[in-house]
């Protein structure tokens, strides 16, 4: 079979499910391909290579047996270096926290069960904490699509390398855009779930308690609509550990025709820079919505903007600074606000089915000192990219990234569909509509690296 790494997640899983491929030759096309492409775009470090083909070799003496081990059997995948992987070097971009795992995340061990590969590990910025990915241990990522570019931060290594076929799927995490900003730098989807929906057990171990208990989501990274819906089915769900998650239902829903959708759309955000030709590719995907009978409406609730922005700000600088530096009623009285908006965004989506609106503040941008962005000619406060995620991060809100192709510059475009919050099913359901009927065009590849 030719262009193994160019499978859908879901189509791999099927062929090794039936025994069309065998985990060792889909391995072996995945290490070609990083040997190939990985010096250009340092996506994948902390590689394991020979742990992961005797793991290959055992998963096909299960299959010769009769006892394949779950959906994703010999698949063979990399995750985003925060998840502690037993055995495999864990940085999470910084010499602080460098070690070698001794015990699985829960991702990592939900993957295992599932029957996943676990190959190695994806580049981040050091401590998680910038638009872009770059570390003093591994260095620094580039875009698939122009290597002169940050594919984002900070999933950035994740989402370059399952944009150039370096793995089939990854496990990125959001705390402001973490997933939303690389996948749509990189050209692919991310789904961003509902707070609380996936265990942050054995995610960013520090020394203490866990400081980050809020806001925080781990979600997928993919190619596809339906590689995102088997990734997030592996790893939703309470594990007995982190006490916060949510036994709520992941289901699968039929595509949405657009006809039938009632979709809010928000070309921009109040005080968030937003490049035109994201904004303007909003209006195209919200007329073709329109143009098939579906109502669409540019529409926000009746929140004060600068108060929502502020409330974020005070809240992750609460969760992410000195704890000495804060009171126990500061946090809670933070908390108290933050559930005021939860109501007022749910109330908003009682009239919709999901929010249309950009992914990103501007396409991918060359890699920078983060002081400046340019959007537009305008120069702009390099964390004032941030702003876009501000209010979803703050509600937890679900948030599904989606490529709607490419700027004049050919560079990718990417939007996202937000929705209230457990309605990850619905935000696939819409988006598996538009791509049905052409308003969004789906993965392309990208023409760098010979995988155009």
């Amino acid at each position: 079979m030719k262009n193994i790494e160019g499978l859908s997640l879901v189509d791999l899983a099927r062929a090794l499910a039936v025994g069309d491929l065998s985990a060792t030759e889909v391995l072996d096309a995945y290490l070609e391909r990083i040997a190939t492409h990985n010096e250009a775009l340092n996506a994948v470090v902390s590689l394991d290579e020979d742990g992961a083909r005797a793991r290959a070799a055992e998963a096909d003496k299960a299959w010769a047996s009769g006892n394949p081990i779950g959906p994703l059997h010999g698949v063979p995948l990399t995750l985003k270096d925060a998840h502690d992987v037993a055995g495999l070097r864990t940085t999470v971009g910084t010499s602080d926290l460098d070690r070698v795992a001794g015990a699985d995340s829960t991702v990592a061990a939900r993957l295992r069960a599932a029957g996943a590969n676990l190959i190695g590990h994806t580049n981040v910025p050091a401590w998680l904490a910038d638009y872009q990915s770059d570390n003093a241990i591994f260095g620094r990522t580039n875009n698939p699509w122009d290597l002169t570019r940050t594919p984002g931060g900070s999933s950035g290594g994740p989402a370059a390398a399952v944009a150039a076929e370096l793995t089939p799927g990854e496990i990125g995490s959001d705390l402001s855009g973490s997933l939303r900003q690389p996948a749509a730098f990189c050209g692919v989807y991310s789904l961003k779930p509902t707070e609380h929906r996936v265990p942050l057990t054995g995610f960013l171990r520090t020394p203490g308690p866990r400081p980050v208990r809020v806001m925080a989501c781990i979600g997928p990274i993919a190619r596809s609509l339906d590689d995102l819906e088997l990734l997030m089915s592996v790893v939703v769900g309470p594990d007995g550990y982190d006490a916060e998650v949510s036994p709520v239902p992941f289901d699968h829903r039929p595509e949405m025709s657009p006809g039938e959708l009632r979709l809010a759309v928000a070309p921009t955000i109040p005080g968030a820079p937003i490049a035109g030709v994201l904004s303007d590719r909003v209006r195209e995907v919200a007329k073709g919505v329109s143009d098939a009978g579906g109502r669409v409406a540019e529409e926000l609730p009746d929140v004060n903007w600068d108060e929502q922005l502020e409330q974020f700000g005070d809240l992750l600088n609460t969760l992410t600074g000195n704890p000495d530096d804060h009171r126990l009623s500061d946090y809670l009285t933070a908390l108290h606000r933050r559930d005021i908006l939860i109501a007022t965004w749910d109330a908003f989506f009682g009239e919709y089915d999901a929010l249309l609106m950009p992914a990103a503040a501007t396409v991918a941008f060359p890699h920078s000192d983060g002081d400046v962005l340019d959007i537009d000619g305008q120069k702009v406060p390099y964390y004032q990219q941030g702003f876009l995620y501000a209010f979803s991060s703050l509600t937890g809100l679900p948030a599904l990234t989606i490529p709607v192709g490419t700027d004049t510059a050919g560079l990718p475009v990417g939007l996202q569909l937000i929705g209230p919050r457990w309605s990850e099913a619905t935000l696939l359901a819409v988006a598996r509509g538009l791509e049905s009927t052409g308003i969004t065009p789906g993965y392309q590849r990208p023409p760098l690296l010979g995988v155009g």
